[in-house]
């Protein structure tokens, strides 16, 4: 096969941190927040503005509340589920490794006893109907590593009685999330808008808020997980007004990020974005046989993480790796660690469509020369 002569205008296709906005130029950000304190009245305003636009952008629903968290999804997850979990049995479900990772804390760290696990390889989704939503339910809207999604919110009891808590942070901004059936979401600016990394985003219900200003968890709390003062919601963290010193520059980023959201048509915008540059690679996949989908099935393709199974061994999938990096053509595409062998590109909206479809000639040949 002939050597391809085009290659992508940007090849950055992370899982995460992500390829930046089309046109991104950091000289171009916001710089007024810089060298200030985050507890200045610029510093609060810069802050709460990053919560009150995603809160508009992503239409969350009246009662909702958003804030700024440490410690990226990872940690906004943790304080989740260190502050909310143990009140009732919960309902862990997972299918590749930060789901897992999920498992870990409830069985290991927090050590809670009435817990029912409904597991799946990767490239599958547990039993979905087997969840039980009078207890409170851990799973993650869109497995980054494996590239296996859930199909929507059907499956989720409008009427439950626990709590669904929602690791969704390469879902938010490319899929179109269920509030009402969400009670909290954990998100990181670090995907699809392509910010930068270490903040996370939480959002709560006010059923979760409830929950929180009802319960006091039997285990200590360190200060970063903290949302309660005297049994009542610390209501100025969801108005910018952070546990601990946040980034001021990844500030001015994010806000730069929900800037662009919004002129591509905000979330629709996004999401069909990220729904076209899956077509790019559903096209190719169908008319190429050493190439498939590690999801099983059509309606569980992740629209962001797109892993793919390539018929190589895997020390030649590695290869094939690093070959298309060496060309500078893809950046960052081999697949998660703890994930089986393959290729993950990253489809959200800030990859723009032609760059897929001048990298993909390139993986053919790539793939041609590993071969050999």
């Amino acid at each position: 096969m002939t050597k391809p002569s085009r290659k992508p205008n940007i090849p950055n296709f992370s899982s995460g941190p992500c390829a930046k906005r089309p046109g991104y130029d950091v000289a171009a950000l916001d710089q007024s927040g810089l060298g200030r304190s985050h507890r200045s009245a610029l510093g609060k305003k810069l802050l709460g503005l990053a919560c009150t636009e995603s809160a508009r952008l992503l239409g969350l629903p009246e009662g909702y509340r958003i804030g700024i968290v440490p410690a990226s999804d990872t940690g906004a997850m943790e304080m989740a589920m260190w502050s909310l979990l143990g009140a009732r049995g919960v309902d862990m479900v997972a299918w590749e490794s930060f789901g897992a990772g999920w498992v870990t804390d409830v069985v290991k760290q927090l050590k809670l006893k009435d817990v029912t696990r409904h597991e799946a390889g990767y490239g599958e989704l547990p039993d979905l109907s087997k969840v039980n939503f009078d207890n409170d339910v851990v799973f993650t809207w869109n497995g980054t590593t494996s590239g296996v999604r859930v199909p929507g919110g059907d499956w989720i009891a409008d009427d439950r009685q626990g709590l669904v808590i929602c690791d969704a942070t390469s879902a938010v901004f490319a899929m179109e999330l269920p509030w009402h059936k969400l009670d909290v979401v954990t998100y990181s600016w670090q995907k699809v808008l392509g910010g930068e990394g270490g903040h996370g985003m939480l959002i709560l219900s006010p059923r979760a808020v409830e929950r929180l200003e009802s319960y006091s968890p039997p285990w200590p709390l360190p200060k970063i997980f903290r949302m309660t003062s005297g049994g009542k919601l610390n209501e100025a963290l969801f108005k910018g007004d952070t546990i601990n010193t946040p980034s001021m520059l990844c500030v001015a980023d994010y806000l730069d990020a929900l800037k662009w959201c919004e002129s591509v048509g905000g979330v629709k915008g996004t999401v069909a974005r990220s729904q076209a540059n899956l077509k790019v690679i559903e096209d190719f996949v169908a008319k190429t046989p050493w190439i498939s989908f590690l999801a099983k099935t059509p309606e569980t393709r992740s629209n962001t993480s797109v892993c793919l199974s390539v018929d190589l061994p895997a020390d030649q999938v590695k290869a094939l790796a690093k070959l298309l990096e060496t060309e500078g053509v893809a950046y960052d595409i081999g697949s998660y660690k703890d994930a089986p062998p393959g290729i993950r590109i990253w489809c959200g909206a800030t990859v723009e469509q032609g760059d897929l479809e001048a990298l993909l000639p390139w993986l053919e040949w790539g793939y041609q020369q590993v071969k050999g």
